[in-house]
């Protein structure tokens, strides 16, 4: 048997790769190698990668494991194959001036989700919008806002406030689909029709935020204010700015366990605001999706 750290050729939909190191821990509470990251990815491709179609995908590194050094990855990495699709976007960031460009990776294949996983890109955040084939960039096909709990609130409070979301994009005639952070709170997505552009899509979020922290002052906050947030639940408007992404769903996170953005039903919030809902690792979203299949996909499409 082949040692665990030596390079290994594996065939991937008719690519062939080289992985290595497939013992490493990555995640040391739980012992999570390598090997097992690699697996994850491998299963849940069919759920996830339609999610992460026609997206510049942002990657967050962890070559050490979760108890180590992390780096934030856009561009491409150096000897990336040449199959792997790209697209190029102008940087909005301050160095370099407005001429500076960001060539991204657009995941579409289980041999680029391994190809990225190999290199420990554990996370993977995405954009609202989408690139065509051309590159020509797209307007924002989902619209998100990020349920983020202000101690002691938690998942409870979230849970809460995404049904009072949820009742109001519902008044908007866009149904929702809810993603348990892996982190602290909550994601809710919803689809669009693509008529609005970034800065649409965020002021339209704002809009809601603000409408319900007028109803509900006690439990809602839509201002970015830290020292605000005690108690509450921040709705996060501003992530569907253009230049912002967001953890995909399915996606693992680079905590200390592995935990998932996992998408959840609404009987799991309704029920999660009397208490009880918990963050789900990667083996739970595996069974999960065995039994039940692309939870996200079905309620973020619905009627």
């Amino acid at each position: 048997m082949a040692d665990a750290a030596e390079d290994l050729r594996v065939e991937v939909d008719g690519r062939t790769l080289r992985i290595s190191n497939l013992d490493k821990v990555m995640y040391p509470a739980t012992g999570t190698t390598k090997g097992e990251v690699l697996h994850y990815y491998a299963q849940v491709a069919p759920v996830l990668l339609p999610h992460l179609a026609d997206r510049a995908v942002t990657r967050i590194r962890w070559p050490h494991g979760t108890a180590d050094g992390q780096f934030f990855e856009k561009n491409v990495p150096h000897g990336v194959p040449s199959w792997v699709r790209t697209t190029t976007v102008p940087s909005t960031g301050s160095r370099g001036g407005s001429g500076d460009r960001i060539v991204f990776p657009v995941v579409e294949s289980l041999a680029d989700l391994t190809y990225f996983a190999n290199l420990a890109s554990l996370e993977l955040h995405v954009h609202q919008w989408t690139v065509a084939r051309n590159g020509r960039r797209r307007n924002p096909n989902r619209m998100v806002i990020d349920l983020d709990p202000g101690p002691p609130a938690g998942l409870r409070e979230c849970c809460t406030v995404a049904l009072l979301v949820r009742d109001r994009l519902a008044d908007l005639g866009l149904r929702a689909a809810p993603v348990t952070s892996g982190s602290k709170g909550l994601h809710l997505y919803a689809a669009l029709p693509g008529r609005l552009d970034a800065d649409g899509v965020r002021d339209l979020a704002q809009r809601i935020a603000r409408e319900l922290t007028r109803e509900h002052p006690d439990l809602v906050l839509w201002k970015m204010t830290k020292s605000l947030r005690g108690g509450k639940v921040f709705l996060d408007w501003s992530q569907n700015t253009a230049a912002k992404t967001t953890i995909s769903p399915y996606s693992l996170r680079g905590r200390d366990r592995p935990y998932v953005a996992a998408p959840r039903t609404w009987q799991e919030l309704e029920a999660g605001a009397e208490g009880g809902l918990e963050q789900l690792e990667d083996r739970e979203v595996l069974a999960r999706v065995a039994t039940d299949g692309d939870v996200f996909g079905r309620l973020l499409h619905a009627g």
